[in-house]
C-alpha cells in the first residue's frame, strides 16, 4: 500500500477501520438494484422536500406550506426511514447490500410514527392534553424506534443518556433514588404525551432547529466537497504552510479549521483531512500519537468556528434568544485564539523536534508571501467596500430588478473566474489524497480555485448584511452552489478546450444528484440525534430536574465559585462522551447552562447566557478528544496506526487552550467582544488575547524562544493569566465592591440613575430550613419613587426591620426562585468602587515576557549545544 506522498504506508493505518468510521455519518449500506434505487430516491426526495420547505416558493404559490410541527415529523419520518434501511442492525459492518424484510418492517412503522403528528395534526391539536389509546400506542411504538434509531446510527452512548432520563421520569420516586433528586413520577400517558404528542420533548425546538437550518448547512457542506471546495481547501492549506518547520501539521490545522466552518462532524473532519494530513505529519518526524492528536485538535475544534459551529450556533440562536449575528461575534474571537494557539504549539512541537517542511515547487522567499498577503488583504477590503456600497447603489437605481441585476453580475463573476482558474494546472483529479511530493506554489493554487467561495461569500452577506434567516441564507447559497457544481465543469471544458463540453452537462447533473443524496444521508445520524436529544429536554421540562442539578453541583462545590464551574465543567465531559456535536450541545445547556447561570448569580458574577453555553459547548465538544471514550482520538488512531489513548492524551494536551478559554470568557466577556464598543478597543482585545494564548501554549509545552525551566514555564503562564484575566490583580489592589449598611436602602435608590444595576446582598432560607446570603443584581428601572424602582426591580411587600429590610419577591420576576421560601432580608448594598482600568496590569506583564525572551535570547538551544558539542 502506498500512502498519499507516493511512499511506502508506513502509518499502519486499518482501511477497513477507516472505512466504518466515514460510514458512522452516510450509513454502511449500498444496495444494489431497485432497492437501492428505492435507498437513494428517499434520500434525493428529503433533500428536494428541504430546499422546498427552506424556499419562497410556497408562500409565492400558495401550495406546499407546512407550519413548523408537520415540518419536523415529515423530516424525522425520513430520517427514520433512512436510518433503518441505510444502517444495519449491526454496527461495525461495511458494504451491505441487502436490507432484511425486519428492517423494512421497521423502516415503513418507524416514519409512520415519526409522521403520526403530520397524518393527524388537526385531531391532535383539537384535544391538546387529552390524548386516545391510539395516540399513546404509536407514541411508545415511535419512542422505543427512535431509540433504536440512534443506537443504529450513533451508538449507544446518546440511547443509555436517554433511557436514564426517561427511567427518571417513571421511577423518579424509587427508594434507591437519594432524597434530593426525587420527584412522584409520571403515568405512561402523560410521559408519552408529553414526549411525542406536544413539542416539549422530541418534537421540539432541538428537531425545529434541525428542520428548518441544519439540514440546510449540511447540504450546502456535502454540495460544496462534492464541487471540489475540500480538496480545494486542503490543496491551498499545504501551498501556504507545508514548506514551514513542521509545515504539514501546520497545514493540517489550517485544512480542518477550514472544512470544520463547513462540517457538522469532528469525526467526520478527522477522517476526511486526516486520510491525507496525517501520513505527511508522520514524513517529517511526528510521531504516530502526536500526528494523529493534531488532527484530532484541529478537527474538534472546527466545531468551534462559525458560521456553522457543528449546528450548535442555530440552537443557540433559539435557546439564548439573540440573532444569528450576535452568535457569530460573540463565538469568533475565541475560536480565532484557539486555532492561532494551535498553529503555535505545532510550530513549539517542530522546533523540538528540529523538523522541516516539505519542499517548496519553486523558490519563495517570505518577503514575497507578506508582500502578497498584504495586497490580497488590501484587495479583499477594496472588493468588500465596492459589493457593499455597489449593492446599496442598485438597490437605489434598480429597485425591485436589482435582485435580477445581482445575479446577472454574480454570474459574470463565476465565469470570470473560472476563465481565470481554467488557465493554471488542473489538480489530479480533485482528489486530497493524490501523491504529494512537493509543495505546490500559492497563487495558482489559490486562483484555481476562488469561484468556490462566491457561495460562501453570498451565505455570510445574507447572514450578515441582509439580515436573513439562517434557514432562507443557507437557501440561496445552496441555489448559488447548485448553480456552480451544474456549470463549472462545461465552463471549464469550453475554456480549456481539451475535452468535449456535453458530456460535462452530464458529471455535473450527477454529481448535483450525489450531493444531494449526500447530504441527506449525512443529516440522517443528526436529525435522529436532535429527536433523541429532546427526550432529555422534555425530561427537565416534565420533571424539573435541571433545579436538582443546581442544588446537587451547589452541595458537591461546597458554594465554591471555582468549584462549582470545574464540577459543571466535568459533568458536560461525562454527558457529551459518545455524542455528536448537535446532541451534545442540547443535552449539556438543557442540563447544564442554567446551573452556571444560577450559582455564578449567587455568588455575584453575572454572566451573559451567551456566554455560559459557549461555556458548556466547549466542554461538551472537548468529550470528543477526552479518552476513554474520545470518538475523534479513536478515529484518528485508525488512520496513522497509533494507540487511540495516547492520542487521546496528546490531543488533549493540545486542546488545553480550549479548557482554558470558557474559564477565561466568563470572567473576562471582552473576549466575547461584550463591552467592546470601538475599533481601538476591538484591536487591543483581540491583540492581548492571542499573545495571552500563545504565552499560554508556550507554558504548556514547556518551550518559548527555547526550552523553558520551571520558573520560566510558572513565569509564562502568570504573564498568560494576566493578559487574560487583568481585573483579578485590580480587585486585589482595589476591591470592585464595598458594603454599604441597608439602612441607606432608599437614599441609596433614590440617588441611583436611570435603569442602574442595584447590587445587594440577601439572606433567603430554603424549604430544608438552610439560610444562605446571595448576591443578587436587579435593574431599578426609571427614575421614580423609592418603591416604584423597588417594585420595577422584583421586590414587593417591602418593609424597613431595623437595620435591615425584608421583602418577597414579586411573582415570575427576577427574584422568584422555587428553591427558596418568599421572604427575604436585604442585609447589605454592595456599592461598586472606582478603580483603575484593568489594562494598566498589561505593562508589568509584557515586561515580564520581555524579560523571558531575554533571558532565553542569550541561552544557546538544545540543537545548537548539540553541534558545538558534535563539533568539539
Amino acid at each position: 500500500m502506498t500512502d498519499p506522498t507516493g511512499s511506502n504506508d508506513t502509518t499502519g493505518r486499518d482501511p477497513d477501520s477507516i472505512q466504518r468510521l466515514l460510514e458512522t455519518d452516510s450509513g454502511a449500506r449500498h444496495p444494489a438494484g431497485p432497492i437501492g434505487y428505492f435507498l437513494l430516491a428517499v434520500a434525493l426526495c428529503w433533500s428536494l422536500f428541504q430546499i422546498w420547505h427552506a424556499s419562497p416558493l410556497p408562500f409565492m404559490l400558495d401550495f406546499g406550506v407546512f407550519n413548523s410541527t408537520q415540518a419536523r415529523a415529515l423530516h424525522l419520518g425520513f430520517a427514520m426511514l433512512l436510518a433503518y434501511l441505510a444502517w444495519p442492525a449491526r454496527r461495525g459492518r461495511t458494504g451491505d447490500t441487502r436490507i432484511p424484510w425486519f428492517d423494512w418492517v421497521l423502516a415503513l412503522t418507524g416514519g409512520f410514527a415519526a409522521t403520526y403528528v403530520f397524518w393527524f395534526y388537526a385531531g391532535l391539536s383539537e384535544r391538546p392534553g387529552i390524548p386516545l389509546t391510539r395516540d399513546i400506542v404509536v407514541a411508545a411504538i415511535g419512542m422505543l424506534l427512535l431509540l433504536e434509531a440512534a443506537r443504529r446510527t450513533l451508538g449507544l452512548p446518546l440511547v443509555i443518556v436517554a433511557l436514564v432520563f426517561l427511567a427518571y421520569v417513571f421511577f423518579g420516586d424509587a427508594a434507591i433514588l437519594p432524597e434530593m433528586l426525587r420527584w412522584k413520577g409520571a403515568s405512561i400517558d402523560r410521559a408519552m404525551s408529553h414526549q411525542w404528542l406536544t413539542t416539549e420533548g422530541v418534537y421540539g425546538i432541538a428537531l425545529g432547529v434541525s428542520t428548518s437550518f441544519v439540514f440546510l448547512f449540511v447540504l450546502f457542506g456535502s454540495l460544496l466537497e462534492q464541487a471540489g471546495a475540500g480538496g480545494w481547501f486542503i490543496r491551498v492549506a499545504f501551498s501556504l504552510l507545508g514548506a514551514m518547520r513542521g509545515g504539514p501539521a501546520k497545514a493540517a490545522v489550517l485544512a480542518s479549521g477550514m472544512t470544520g466552518v463547513i462540517s457538522g462532524s469532528s469525526i467526520a473532519n478527522v477522517v476526511t483531512t486526516g486520510t491525507f494530513t496525517i501520513p505527511l505529519m508522520r514524513r517529517v518526524g511526528f510521531t504516530r500519537d502526536k500526528a494523529g492528536a493534531i488532527e484530532v485538535a484541529s478537527s474538534v475544534n472546527g466545531q468551534l468556528m462559525p458560521p456553522v459551529m457543528g449546528a450548535a450556533a442555530f440552537l443557540m440562536v433559539e435557546y439564548v434568544g439573540i440573532s444569528y449575528v450576535e452568535v457569530i461575534r460573540h463565538a469568533i474571537l475565541p475560536a480565532i485564539i484557539a486555532y492561532a494557539a494551535l498553529l503555535y504549539m505545532v510550530h513549539l512541537e517542530a522546533l523540538k523536534g528540529d523538523m522541516r517542511g516539505l519542499p517548496r515547487r519553486h523558490p519563495w522567499h517570505p518577503l514575497n508571501a507578506i508582500i502578497a498577503f498584504g495586497f490580497t488583504i488590501a484587495g479583499l477590503i477594496i472588493l468588500s467596500a465596492a459589493v457593499y456600497w455597489g449593492i446599496g447603489w442598485i438597490r437605489t437605481v434598480a429597485g425591485d430588478a436589482a435582485v435580477w441585476i445581482v445575479t446577472a453580475v454574480l454570474a459574470a463573476i463565476h465565469v470570470g473566474l473560472i476563465r481565470h482558474a481554467a488557465r493554471f494546472e488542473r489538480p489530479p483529479a480533485d482528489d486530497p489524497s493524490a501523491p504529494l511530493t512537493e509543495i505546490p506554489d500559492p497563487g495558482p493554487t489559490i486562483q484555481s480555485g476562488l469561484h468556490f467561495l462566491l457561495p460562501v461569500i453570498l451565505l455570510i452577506w445574507c447572514l450578515m448584511v441582509e439580515r436573513l434567516s439562517p434557514g432562507l441564507s443557507a437557501f440561496w447559497a445552496t441555489v448559488a452552489l447548485i448553480a456552480i457544481l451544474l456549470t463549472q465543469r462545461p465552463l471549464f471544458a469550453w475554456f480549456r478546450g481539451d475535452i468535449p463540453i456535453a458530456p460535462e452537462f452530464a458529471r455535473g447533473g450527477i454529481e448535483l444528484v450525489h450531493g444531494l443524496i449526500g447530504g441527506a444521508r449525512n443529516m440522517t445520524g443528526i436529525a435522529v440525534a436532535t429527536a433523541t436529544a429532546g427526550i432529555i429536554v422534555g425530561t427537565v421540562t416534565l420533571t424539573g430536574i435541571g433545579q436538582v442539578m443546581t442544588e446537587f453541583v451547589e452541595l458537591i462545590s461546597g458554594g465554591n465559585l471555582l468549584a462549582m464551574l470545574i464540577l459543571t465543567a466535568f459533568i458536560c465531559l461525562v454527558l457529551g462522551m459518545g455524542l455528536p456535536t448537535t446532541a451534545n450541545y442540547i443535552v449539556v445547556s438543557s442540563l447544564m447552562a442554567p446551573v452556571v447561570v444560577t450559582l455564578a448569580g449567587e455568588q455575584g458574577l453575572i454572566v451573559p447566557l451567551i456566554a455560559v453555553h459557549l461555556f458548556v459547548f466547549y466542554f461538551g465538544i472537548m468529550a470528543d478528544v477526552t479518552p476513554p471514550v474520545g470518538l475523534a482520538s479513536f478515529a484518528a488512531a485508525a488512520v496513522s496506526g497509533g494507540d487511540p489513548i495516547r492520542t487521546g492524551v496528546h490531543a488533549f494536551v493540545y486542546s488545553l487552550r480550549t479548557v482554558v478559554l470558557p474559564f477565561l470568557f466568563l470572567f473576562n466577556t471582552e473576549l466575547l467582544l461584550i463591552g467592546v464598543d470601538s475599533i481601538p478597543h476591538l484591536v487591543l482585545t483581540t491583540v492581548v488575547a492571542i499573545i495571552g494564548m500563545l504565552v499560554f501554549a508556550a507554558g504548556t509545552q514547556g518551550w518559548f524562544l527555547r526550552r523553558c525551566r520551571v520558573w520560566e514555564t510558572a513565569a509564562l503562564l502568570l504573564v498568560a493569566f494576566s493578559l487574560f484575566r487583568p481585573g483579578f490583580w485590580i480587585d486585589r489592589i482595589v476591591p470592585p465592591f464595598e458594603d454599604i449598611s441597608a439602612a441607606r436602602l432608599e437614599s441609596w435608590v433614590q440617588a441611583l440613575p436611570a435603569n442602574e444595576d442595584l447590587r445587594l446582598v440577601v439572606e433567603r432560607q430554603d424549604y430544608d430550613g438552610d439560610t444562605k446570603s446571595i448576591v443578587t443584581v436587579v435593574d431599578t428601572g426609571p427614575k421614580a419613587d423609592f418603591n416604584t424602582r423597588m417594585r420595577e426591580a422584583g421586590f414587593v411587600f417591602l418593609q424597613r426591620a431595623g437595620e435591615n429590610w425584608t421583602a418577597e419577591p414579586a411573582f415570575n420576576g427576577p427574584l422568584d426562585d422555587p428553591r427558596y421560601q418568599p421572604e427575604m432580608t436585604i442585609e447589605r448594598i454592595r456599592a461598586p468602587v472606582d478603580q483603575p482600568r484593568s489594562e494598566w496590569i498589561y505593562i508589568p506583564a509584557l515586561l515580564l515576557l520581555g524579560g523571558i525572551m531575554a533571558v532565553q535570547w542569550r541561552r544557546p538551544g538544545d540543537f545548537e549545544k548539540r553541534t558545538t558539542n558534535e563539533h568539539e
